[in-house]
């Protein structure tokens, strides 16, 4: 696999444009005095299926030839990767089969069915999604995208980094979650090659912290046992990924899950836009008091999500 280029991502957003949204950068006042800072907020809580993952998987399913995309596509994924491969491969009109642990958001299960995906159950572990999806790939000839490791996948998550910077103009520092590392990596290589002073960092629950350890050891540390209320973070980062990281970024951020919560309903009640856990996250990460950047800095945040699970509120 290889680290997709500026040029490869410029090519993704050109592919790509016309099948996703051109969320939009939102500014808080409110935001801006708790943090101390002029917030340049990208919602990609509000791209289609509820999640910047759209980006990636449709410029992946757009990038296959007419033969492997007869075949088919295949991934395990959690939620909301689930949902965008499912959308792109029903989009094109070839057939998915998504590999969902059992423990996933009922809200992100009843989506991909609802975009004509075939869903394989399985245990709620990455050795199971593997073979699982190994096993579906054998069976059916579906070319496997896998959800972060991926060079189609990042060039399209990259495009949200660009649309900010073109929104928002130029920007001091821009924050982004971490889970397996497909939005950080985009996001890194585009603004290395279009803004290189901005300063970069990463976001994590305290929960989940693999890439803020791996970070500060200068060696990948894999996740394990995972526990937050971030389920979107939860994965380990990929080896094409964590290079990328750990070359580009400046720090990872932690924050603990009532952080999380508070930052969540802030953007419900003061920004009055729905954001999952997971998403809301780097508004958790600039109100803290040990953010690095100075005051009156210009930060740039991409709201990963918003597929909340309304039964399931914390609070």
């Amino acid at each position: 696999m290889t680290v997709p280029t500026i040029e490869d991502i410029k090519a993704a957003h050109d592919r790509i444009r016309d099948r996703v949204h051109r969320t939009p950068v939102m500014t808080c006042r409110t935001l801006d005095e708790l943090s101390g800072r002029k917030l340049f907020i990208k919602c990609e809580n509000l791209q289609g299926v509820g999640a910047f993952k759209l980006r990636g998987a449709t410029n992946a399913i757009l990038s296959l030839d007419e033969a492997d995309a007869e075949r088919g596509v295949c991934t395990h994924s959690s939620g909301n990767h689930a949902q965008a491969l499912a959308r792109a491969a029903r989009d094109r009109g070839i057939p998915a089969w998504i590999i969902m642990p059992t423990s996933a958001p009922a809200v992100k299960r009843r989506a991909v069915e609802g975009y004509g995906a075939t869903i394989v159950p399985c245990e709620p572990t990455l050795e199971a999604r593997e073979t699982t999806a190994a096993r579906i790939v054998e069976e059916t000839g579906a070319t496997f995208i896998h959800p972060y490791d991926d060079p189609r996948i990042i060039a399209g998550q990259a495009t949200a980094a660009i649309e900010l910077l073109e929104d928002a103009g130029a920007l001091d520092a821009v924050v982004v979650p971490v889970g397996g590392g497909g939005l950080m990596s985009g996001t890194c290589l585009s603004l290395r090659a279009l803004s290189p002073s901005t300063r970069l960092f990463g976001v994590e629950p305290c929960g989940a912290d693999d890439a803020a350890r791996s970070l500060a050891a200068g060696e990948f540390i894999p996740q394990t046992s995972p526990n937050t209320i971030c389920d979107g973070l939860l994965t380990s980062l990929g080896q094409l990924t964590w290079p990328i990281l750990r070359d580009h970024l400046e720090a990872i951020f932690t924050v603990d899950d009532e952080e999380v919560v508070r930052a969540m309903r802030l953007l419900w009640e003061r920004a009055k836009t729905i954001v999952e856990p997971s998403g809301a996250t780097p508004v958790a990460a600039v109100l803290q008091d040990s953010f690095p950047v100075p005051e009156g800095a210009r930060v740039g945040l991409i709201l990963s999500g918003g597929n909340v699970d309304l039964d399931k509120l914390p609070w």
